[in-house]
């Protein structure tokens, strides 16, 4: 009961935050725009396809985890946190609750940048592959709300949290599968791009965008991604009390 009390206070806060649902909204469009006219200004014959879907996942995946965690820095320096967790709030609670509630806002993320994306590169997929590639994307955007409310117990303002873009996005762009195979990496890197989230969401998009694809394919990959909505669930509800 206790979390959908903490979903429904974030929700109102969101609400009453109209800048930052209009920019919340904006960035994204924008940034698939810039995508746009960079992909215009390749050679006809580069497969841009490949890599605008992959490109859009990364795009939610960055600016739900940097919200998010920026969100939670907030409420913790206004001490909203530690009156929760004074009254009796389970730390699991409040973890779901948070995640909850800025689910929707990760959730109209994911619809607006698999819209314009189709819309602006005229993307030819079937409903069924347009239904999966949401799913994908808004299941990384799941992963990526969970990654910021851990992230942000261990950051004490919203400075804190800056130092770990570099460290989440640019490994990333590089390492994860996004611009190039991870088998074709030297293997450390190739361990690292497969810890990351974004590498399983781009094998599943990389599957599923086929003319002709198995589903089963992507099963063991879909698994990764629900394991690292509970992992990062779990660390966050264990670390967030000792960082009060």
């Amino acid at each position: 009961m206790k979390t959908f009390i903490v979903a429904n206070r974030v929700l109102k806060q969101l609400k009453g935050d109209k800048r930052l649902l209009i920019l919340s909204i904006v960035a994204p469009l924008i940034i698939i725009y810039f995508l746009k006219l960079l992909f215009d200004a390749f050679p006809p014959n580069v497969p841009i396809t490949n890599f605008t879907i992959p490109i859009g996942a990364l795009v939610v995946h960055f600016l739900s985890f940097l919200l998010c965690a920026i969100l939670l820095v907030q409420e913790r320096t206004k001490g909203t946190l530690e009156r929760m967790l004074i009254g009796g709030y389970k730390r699991s609670s409040i973890i779901g609750g948070y995640t909850l509630g800025y689910l929707g806002l990760a959730t109209i993320q994911a619809a607006v940048v698999l819209i314009e994306s189709v819309w602006l590169f005229d993307l030819d997929y079937s409903y069924n592959v347009l239904i999966l590639l949401f799913f994908v994307i808004w299941l990384l955007a799941v992963v990526s709300v969970m990654l910021g409310i851990f992230i942000s117990t261990f950051a004490r303002h919203e400075g804190h949290v800056f130092p770990f873009i570099p460290l989440l996005i640019l490994p990333s762009i590089f390492l994860s599968g996004l611009l190039i195979n991870t088998d074709e990496l030297p293997q450390w890197a190739a361990f690292v791009g497969k810890c990351l989230p974004l590498h399983y969401a781009v094998n599943i998009i990389h599957e599923i965008i086929k003319p002709v694809f198995l589903i089963s394919e992507t099963y063991f990959d879909f698994a990764m991604l629900g394991a690292y909505v509970f992992l990062l669930w779990l660390c966050a509800s264990l670390s967030l009390k000792e960082t009060e």
